[in-house]
């Protein structure tokens, strides 16, 4: 194709789009209405719903489409819930072209006006060039994005420059119950000619420039258990005679890490990748404003003073952070308890080679060395309930080149290359199950506010990436 066919072409659909910006915000504003929340049972019927109103916009497409029934799982109260089924949809089979397949889910985190929206959470909103509502950039956004392209392709009657396949969820947020085992299912049949997958599922590091996220951290979860008896005691007529189960828990926690930031487990960077001068290189150019993540945050200082310390600690080294106390009192008022039982909880980030069987036997061993020192009489105990490794992926690989080069037609200028210091289990899922090329390939600005009160994407972005979907680049 000639550069100005090329051009030509990219101006039609730019175009398109453009007048038709509003019937794509009727779509989200209409998914956005659709109260799946994953994560409370009472809602489930509205998730199963969702799921349809997406498979109807694929099969409207002319796709095939397949919603795979998961079964159910049960509650901790032994009720049986239904899981919602999966989408498995199909778009074109040229086998001249290279097959992508999308990820992406339709369900979404809880949310209530009295929570603080400024907005009605399921009433999508514009105010200032950004729509609000539940979902808007985690992911029922991204996923429309996709779709809208597509219908942009065949309103034009435009041949697609890839085969298009769909793996669309409703339990995300849940934890994405189910999924894992159907992947391994499906890995010699519905995967078997797939060449690439595409995430839409995080956001830019920052507020104005785009992105290619190519790794993420893992995430060890652990509690730590401190009793001394089977009941609360009075402050009054135990204070002073006994080892205090909490005291016990505030030193452990304590030990953790130091007012660094240091981890001081002993062994737990040990294992963790030498930075490479390649990789070295790849922070010098992103663009990252440490004042503009400051504000996002809404803390005043961070631990670090420069843009390469603060992105180095947040995406290639761990971290650990204290989450909180169950069983200790914290109710508003004073209650004079001496909890009987308590449970601290926290995690630790972890990255590329670190080991997560190592990571644990390093927790327990350190946390029962710092106890036994105390001489308390009081039991301990130290679980890991969850453990989820990092992803990585290779920036060389022709998918982020493709992409690459895509995003440079439509922004003007390269993206930047950056990791994810949260942790994102899917993309290593598809990685290790499909052995296929997986790119995270985010849509929303860091200010988003995913899994917060008012979550919003910016009509600008949103089309804009329209615009890169339909840009015709291929891997090479």
């Amino acid at each position: 194709m000639s550069s100005s066919t090329s051009s030509a072409l990219e101006t039609e659909i730019f175009q398109y789009i453009d007048v038709h910006q509003s019937d794509f915000i009727k779509d989200l504003k209409e998914w956005v209405a659709v109260k799946s929340d994953s994560v409370q049972p009472v809602l489930r019927k509205e998730v199963i719903r969702m799921m349809a109103l997406a498979a109807d916009r694929l099969a409207a497409l002319g796709a095939t489409v397949t919603l795979v029934s998961l079964g159910s799982h049960q509650l901790p109260d032994g009720q049986d819930l239904p899981l919602p089924p999966v989408i498995l949809g199909e778009l074109g089979k040229d086998p001249q072209n290279p097959t992508v397949c999308f990820y992406g889910h339709t369900d979404v985190q809880p949310a209530k006006k009295e929570d603080g929206w400024k907005t009605d959470p399921y009433t999508l909103t514009e105010i200032d060039g950004n729509l609000y509502g539940r979902g808007a950039t985690d992911n029922k956004g991204p996923v429309l994005a996709w779709i809208n392209a597509v219908e942009t392709f065949k309103a034009l009657k435009l041949a697609m420059p890839v085969n298009f396949k769909f793996v669309i969820e409703g339990m995300e947020e849940a934890g994405s119950l189910g999924l894992e085992k159907l992947l391994e299912e499906e890995n010699q049949r519905f995967f078997s000619d797939v060449d690439y997958i595409v995430i839409s599922d995080n956001l830019w590091l920052s507020n104005k420039k785009p992105a290619l996220t190519y790794g993420s951290r893992g995430n060890a979860c652990f509690f730590v258990e401190v009793e001394c008896g089977g009941k609360d005691l009075h402050s009054g007529t135990f204070g002073g005679i006994i080892h205090e189960p909490l005291t016990d828990l505030i030193a452990l926690l304590d030990s953790l890490v130091d007012p660094t930031g240091h981890i001081q487990i002993p062994g737990i960077y040990d294992s963790v990748a030498a930075l490479t001068e390649e990789e070295r290189k790849l922070y010098e150019s992103i663009a990252f404003d440490l004042e503009e993540h400051k504000n996002n945050s809404g803390v005043k200082k961070f631990l670090y003073g420069t843009k390469e310390e603060i992105l180095l600690h947040l995406w290639r080294y761990p971290s650990l952070s204290i989450h909180g106390i169950e069983g200790a009192f914290h109710e508003p008022g004073i209650k004079t308890v001496i909890p009987a039982k308590v449970v601290g909880k926290f995690s630790i980030r972890q990255v590329p080679h670190m080991d997560l069987s190592v990571v644990k036997k390093q927790v327990v061993e350190h946390l029962e060395s710092v106890f036994s020192k105390r001489n308390s009489p009081n039991k301990l105990r130290v679980s890991m309930p969850l453990g989820a490794k990092p992803w990585l992926a290779d920036v060389n690989d022709p998918l982020y080149k493709a992409a690459r080069r895509a995003i440079k037609t439509v922004f003007g200028e390269d993206p930047d290359y950056i990791r994810d210091g949260s942790t994102v289990p899917i993309a290593r899922m598809f990685q290790s199950i499909t052995q296929k090329s997986v790119i995270m390939f985010p849509i929303g600005a860091a200010d988003d506010g995913e899994h917060s009160q008012n979550e919003k994407i910016s009509r600008f972005l949103l089309f804009v990436h329209l615009l890169y979907k339909r840009s015709g680049e291929k891997p090479l």
